[in-house]
């Protein structure tokens, strides 16, 4: 498994896979650790929390740097990832109790009924590598705290920071086995997934990864939750403050080069303030900096893999073939590493990439209509269904616009984000299930009812 730097295309590091007898040893381990794990009290789990946290604020920069290596992140916003999975962990640390504490239900009298959760086992997870520490934190820190134990299949590319969150866990004093990193490619994804020892998986990623995953885990009767990908709409209305759309939609393009499932990816502007939002769109996206990941003054990093801005870049050729306008960018940079420029499309027409596929990268896809009611519209004319923004001045109005928006979560003046502290996931095929608050660390429990006479 061969770890390739985007920024310069030169191979950093090589690593073994692991053989079925290692992944043999782990799921027999993941097995015990979960005996003893399961019995801890939810206060006991929650004191690991607080280590891993201090752990992680350590040696934030380590990670961080490790992370840019890897995928490409600029180091700043890989930094404010790591600390991120910090916040994660103080939130379950002050809140798993409040979630997981027992249900009491109207009874007969002398009759106690309650629901408690009890966990399910060995997870496994299969994560991305656009937030490679976020994503397998964001699984694991409420799962484990929950009691189960977890195994992660991360992305090929990142395999450094997938061995290096099992560090993250060791340090913190964990029991072995409460964390395994598998380093494995997807072919053994379907075997592991098949084995008795799993009782639940969770997978971050593509649509047709959350099929295939989706597909085996129910021939076993097993729980899933995926989270998959989204073509974002970002609804700019007449009454919007356009200074703030104008820059937060900037971010939200690309942010970490583009490569979220979260990030605005169509921006529906009404007609009335259209023409004013593309002119100062396009000033902001020409005004960011690209260049080299490991420089704080950089915003756009590289692609995570040539492959990947490649692909990306046909998308936007066969979206110019179909009649849609480069405002700017639309090249892949002449440099070495997988850089492609912020770009933005506009004049998009319906049935071509642009407007029908995710585009996983900085590339914005502007569409003009007449009003609130065709933004609506076409915020909803996708099968994507993951987050949503809507900018207007008028907060009543906002909230019932984005009442009227098919997704799992709408922000009104706000970048969409995940947050530890409310539900995150998508509908339609944006995938199912929701991680994060009480809702997400009750995903994969057992919530059994207690009726004692």
């Amino acid at each position: 498994m061969e770890v390739i730097n985007p920024a310069t295309g030169e191979e950093t590091e090589s690593y073994e896979e692991d053989d079925w007898a290692e992944i043999d040893t782990a799921l027999d381990r993941a097995v015990d650790t979960f005996e003893d794990w399961r019995q801890r009290s939810v206060r006991e789990r929650e004191q690991f929390l607080v280590d891993l946290a201090d752990v992680i604020r350590d040696e934030k920069h380590h990670y961080a740097e490790l992370m840019t290596r890897e995928m490409g992140k600029p180091i700043s916003q890989a930094i404010a990832e790591i600390e991120k999975c910090a916040w994660l962990c103080d939130h379950y640390a002050s809140h798993a109790g409040t979630y997981l504490q027992e249900e009491q239900h109207p009874s007969p009298p002398g009759t106690s009924v309650k629901t408690v959760h009890d966990p399910l086992g060995p997870v496994l997870a299969v994560m991305p590598w656009n937030f490679p520490f976020w994503q397998a934190l964001r699984f694991s820190v409420p799962y484990i705290t929950a009691g189960n134990v977890g195994l992660l299949k991360h992305a090929s590319n990142v395999p450094g920071c997938a061995l290096a969150i099992e560090e993250l866990y060791e340090k913190a004093g964990y029991p072995e086995g409460v964390f395994q990193t598998l380093v494995v490619g997807s072919d053994p994804v379907d075997d592991i997934l098949a084995d008795e020892r799993i009782r639940a998986a969770t997978l971050t990623g593509s649509g047709p990864a959350g099929r295939a995953v989706a597909s085996k885990a129910g021939e076993q009767l097993k729980k899933t939750v995926l989270e998959l990908g989204g073509s974002d709409p970002f609804v700019v209305l007449e009454d919007a403050d356009l200074d703030a759309a104008v820059e937060t939609g900037t971010r939200a393009r690309n942010q970490n080069g583009g490569q979220s499932c979260i990030a605005a990816k169509r921006f529906i502007v009404v007609d009335d303030v259209y023409d004013e939002y593309i002119d100062r769109f396009t000033e902001e996206f020409e005004a960011l900096t690209i260049g080299d990941p490991m420089d704080e003054e950089t915003d756009v990093g590289p692609q995570a893999r040539r492959d990947l801005m490649e692909g990306l870049h046909e998308q936007v050729i066969a979206s110019v073939d179909a009649g849609a306008t480069a405002i700017t960018g639309g090249e892949p940079l002449d440099r070495e590493g997988a850089y492609y420029p912020p770009t933005i499309l506009a004049d998009v027409p319906e049935n071509c990439p642009a407007s029908d596929e995710e585009l996983f990268g900085p590339v914005a896809a502007v569409f003009r209509v007449a009003d609130e009611s065709a933004a609506i519209e076409m915020a909803n004319d996708t099968q994507f269904g993951l987050g949503a923004s809507v900018w207007t001045e008028d907060r009543d109005r906002g909230e019932r616009v984005a009442r009227e928006i098919d997704a799992g979560c709408v922000y009104v003046n706000q970048l969409v984000k995940s947050d530890p502290r409310v539900p995150f996931g998508g509908v339609k095929e944006s995938g199912y299930g929701r991680e994060l608050s009480g809702i997400g660390i009750k995903e994969f429990v057992n919530r059994k009812t207690v009726w004692v006479e």
